[in-house]
C-alpha cells in the first residue's frame, strides 16, 4: 500500500488558481477557553490570503459551556456552524458528522485547544498545490510531556511499517484533505488515527509538513494511556480492512486451508503408517485411537473446514454490504450560511 509522490503530468489546478473554499472541521471538548480565540485565528489566517471559509464545530458531549460559546459565536458569524452530539461519541465521528456538514473545495481537521496554529494553513494548501491529496501535519517539536511522545513515537513507527504509508506522526490531528477524499473514506470508532492509511488504501496521495505546536494553556489532555491499547487493535484492524477489507476469504480462507491440509497430510501419514505396521513384520502395530497425532489431525481438519465456511461467509458480507449507519446523533444545530467573504488586501500586502 506505497503511496508515490504526484506525476509531473498531473494536470489538476492548483488550489490557488480554483474559485475554491475551505471548511474548518474542529472536534470539540470541554473547550469553552478556545474556541473564540480559534476563530479569530483562522479568520485572520484566511483573510489575510483571501480564503473563503467556513468553521464546522462539533461538540462532542461538552460538560462545560462550550456549547454555549459556539452558538454564541455562530449567531455572530454567519460562516460559523456548530453539532452537538447527545453524548460523547468520539473523534471519528464527530470528524465524520464535520466531513458530512463540509462544502468546502479543501477540508482542513484541526483541535481546538489552541495546540495546532492557524499559521500554517498557507503550508498545507502549498503542498496540495503539488498535486496530493492529503496533506498531514507533522509536531515535529512536540511540546507535551514523555509519556505521550515516547509511546506516541513508538506508535507512529508501527503504523508506518505495517500499513506501509510512512509518516512521522499518523496522531497529529492537524490535516488537509481534497474534499472528494473525505467523501471516500468512511470513519467509525477510532479510525480517525488512520484517515491518511485508509485514503492511501484507495489511492489518494498523502504528504505530510511539518507544523508549529503549542503547549497546551487551557484545559487538560482527553488522552489517557488506555488509548495505547486502542489504537494497537485499531491498527491491527486497519491493517487487514486495508489489506483484505474486500477480499476477506483470502485472508481467513488462506489460515483454513493451511489447517486442512496440514491436518489431511497427517491424517494420510498415519493411515500409511496404519496399514504398513500391519503389513511388516518388524514394525509395531500402529493403534490410532491411542496416537495423540491423530487427534491433532482431526482437530486441524475441524478448524480448517470451519475457517474456510467462515471465509466463505465473510465473502458473502462483503459482497451485500453497501452502508454503513452513521455512528453519531446529533441533539441540535446552529449557525450556518455562506462562508467568510475574503478580504481585500491592501496595496502593501499585495507587495509583501
Amino acid at each position: 500500500m506505497n503511496f508515490s509522490p504526484p506525476c509531473p503530468h498531473d494536470q489538476r489546478a492548483p488550489m490557488s488558481e480554483q474559485a475554491g473554499s475551505a471548511t474548518f472541521v474542529i472536534p470539540t471538548m470541554d473547550e469553552q477557553e478556545t474556541v473564540a480565540a480559534l476563530v479569530e485565528q483562522i479568520d485572520e489566517v484566511c483573510g489575510s490570503i483571501g480564503l473563503r471559509h467556513d468553521i464546522v464545530f462539533i461538540d462532542d458531549g461538552s460538560t462545560d459551556q462550550t456549547w454555549n460559546r459556539i452558538e454564541s459565536l455562530a449567531n455572530q458569524n454567519p460562516h460559523v456552524s456548530g453539532i452537538r452530539f447527545r453524548r460523547n461519541f468520539g473523534k471519528a465521528a464527530a470528524l465524520s458528522a464535520g466531513f458530512a456538514e463540509a462544502t468546502g473545495d479543501v477540508v482542513f481537521t484541526m483541535d481546538a485547544d489552541l495546540q495546532d496554529d492557524p499559521v500554517e494553513i498557507p503550508k498545507f494548501l502549498a503542498k496540495l498545490d503539488e498535486g496530493f491529496d492529503v496533506v498531514s501535519g507533522w509536531k515535529q517539536k512536540r511540546k507535551d510531556a514523555l509519556d505521550k511522545t515516547l509511546p506516541s513515537k513508538v506508535f507512529n513507527r508501527l503504523v508506518s511499517a505495517m500499513t506501509g504509508v510512512h509518516l512521522n506522526d499518523h496522531n497529529c490531528g492537524f490535516k488537509a484533505y481534497r474534499s472528494e477524499v473525505t467523501r471516500d473514506v468512511t470513519l467509525y470508532g477510532e479510525r480517525h488515527r488512520f484517515v491518511p492509511v485508509l485514503a492511501a488504501a484507495r489511492g489518494w496521495r498523502i504528504a505530510e509538513v511539518p507544523v508549529v505546536h503549542h503547549a497546551r494553556e487551557f484545559g487538560q489532555s482527553k488522552y489517557g494511556v488506555s488509548r495505547l491499547a486502542k489504537g494497537f487493535l485499531d491498527l491491527l484492524s486497519i491493517f487487514f480492512l486495508t489489506t483484505f477489507g474486500a477480499r476477506p476469504f483470502h485472508f481467513v480462507g488462506a489460515i483454513g486451508l493451511l489447517f486442512f491440509v496440514s491436518g489431511g497430510v497427517g491424517m494420510i501419514y498415519l493411515s500409511v503408517m496404519w496399514i504398513l505396521s500391519r503389513a511388516v513384520d518388524s514394525l509395531e502395530v500402529v493403534h490410532l485411537h491411542s496416537s495423540a497425532l491423530f487427534y491433532y489431525c482431526i482437530t486441524a481438519l475441524l478448524l480448517g473446514a470451519q475457517m474456510f465456511l467462515a471465509g466463505l461467509l465473510a465473502e458473502l458480507i462483503v459482497s451485500l454490504s453497501n452502508q454503513v449507519k452513521q455512528p453519531y446523533s446529533i441533539a441540535e444545530r446552529t449557525g450556518g450560511g455562506p462562508p467568510a467573504p475574503s478580504r481585500p488586501r491592501s496595496a502593501e500586502e499585495s507587495e509583501a
